[in-house]
């Protein structure tokens, strides 16, 4: 029999009637002659007021004690959806991320699997057991609880295909696929057939919400086959997986654009060897991301440092320059917020020059001013107006047709 991991998101399981839901689709995937692992997430919004409670009574609540108090968002679900299951005759068992053998770095809030045992798993499969995991949660060899960060359940579901050898790993969500962008703000987005590994993960980092970066980091590093598939629809969902055919596809795949983006300058920095690693090793530090990095020199000596970071970080960042001014040695700061990044993703990007030139004319003919611009082999981003993200989107979809059902893989 294979094994099939099933991941079902906070929304999926957000009501009693959801959780049936998601115990009949559990039971149809069992009676095709499968065994089941189904990894979920906490209900609906449980884990921001779990958060909401602590922020009540202290404004920097300890990271241990909030791993200690948001993993239990996942364990009532596991309970939940094992009760259902056995309701309707069926041998379902629900394990703690502990429990089911996962074991993490030793961070709190944010840690990465090490490993996973899955002996326990194994043997409970065996036993004919559906086995229901708790998402986005592990222990540390010291046996303390962790969380993975936002995201995680995606994680842990991906990890456990790879470690169990299973034969795919479906991630059910409140959209039937991966789309050409975000069908929220562009009507003529479209659900793709298949994406690349590189190019979902290209998308996750880049702000589509569909998949976290490090569940397509697992499943490309480990050949998991992966699909995205709606939790209350029956239809094929978007197939992940390491090469897609761009015969006769559009070179362009997909659109992801993120909010709330400032862009930050350093001015006036001393032009030596070590500046660039000085600045963003003091970034770091503070555990800032930064993003888009732009060096122009002004004069032999001195040079000037743009990039670009989420505007929640902005405070921080200015207080991490400010306090490393005597080493830095710079002579101004200047930011922008209000800001959007747009990027465009596609694997046929490579083999066809002129697309990011389509893009800056495309912009441009819309009026809208690009800010900063970063490329890969297979995605170009620029930051634009956030006032502006939308059209730039709709514009960018039009141009390069993504509107358009002309996939051949299916």
């Amino acid at each position: 029999m294979a094994i099939i991991v099933q991941k079902f998101g906070g929304t999926s399981v957000g009501s009693i009637e959801r959780i049936q839901n998601v115990a009949n689709r559990v039971i149809e995937t069992i009676s095709n002659g499968n065994q089941v692992v189904v990894v979920v997430s906490a209900m609906g919004k449980s884990t921001d007021e779990l958060v909401n409670l602590a922020n009540q009574l202290s404004k920097n609540p300890s990271k241990r004690e909030m791993d200690m108090l948001l993993t239990t968002g996942e364990q009532v679900t596991i309970s939940l959806l094992s009760i259902a299951l056995q309701s309707k005759g069926f041998d379902a068992v629900s394990l703690t991320g502990w429990q089911a053998g996962i074991e993490t770095e030793p961070i709190h809030g944010n840690a990465r699997i090490k490993a996973i045992e899955t002996e326990n798993i194994s043997r409970l499969l065996n036993e004919g057991k559906i086995v229901i995991v708790a998402g986005f949660q592990g222990i540390t060899e010291d046996r303390e609880i962790t969380t993975l960060g936002r995201g995680g359940s995606d994680t842990t579901a991906v990890a456990l295909a790879a470690a169990l050898k299973a034969e795919k790993c479906d991630i059910f969500t409140d959209v039937t696929g991966v789309y050409t962008t975000d069908p929220r703000y562009v009507k003529e987005a479209r659900k793709l057939h298949s994406v690349s590994y590189d190019e979902m993960l290209e998308l996750a980092n880049l702000g589509a919400g569909v998949l976290h970066p490090r569940a397509v980091e697992f499943a490309k590093n480990y050949s998991v086959a992966l699909e995205v598939r709606s939790s209350m629809e029956f239809e094929a969902g978007t197939r992940i997986e390491e090469e897609v055919s761009v015969e006769n596809n559009l070179v362009v795949r997909g659109i992801a654009f993120e909010k709330e983006v400032t862009r930050v300058t350093v001015v006036g920095l001393p032009n030596g060897l070590n500046t660039l690693s000085t600045i963003f090793t003091t970034l770091a530090k503070n555990g800032i991301n930064v993003d888009i990095i732009i060096q122009s020199m002004t004069n032999q000596d001195v040079t000037n440092i743009s990039f670009s970071i989420k505007s929640s970080d902005l405070e921080e960042t200015l207080m991490a320059l400010d306090l490393n001014q005597s080493v830095l040695n710079f002579q101004s700061i200047e930011h922008e917020s209000g800001l959007a990044k747009v990027s465009i993703v596609g694997s046929g990007m490579i083999s066809n020059p002129g697309v990011a030139a389509e893009m800056f004319d495309v912009l441009a003919s819309n009026d809208i001013q690009v800010k900063m611009v970063s490329t890969s082999e297979i995605k170009v981003s620029t930051v634009v107006e956030e006032a502006k993200m939308v059209k730039a989107v709709d514009a960018l979809h039009t141009a390069f047709e993504l509107g358009s059902e002309v996939e051949q893989t299916v």
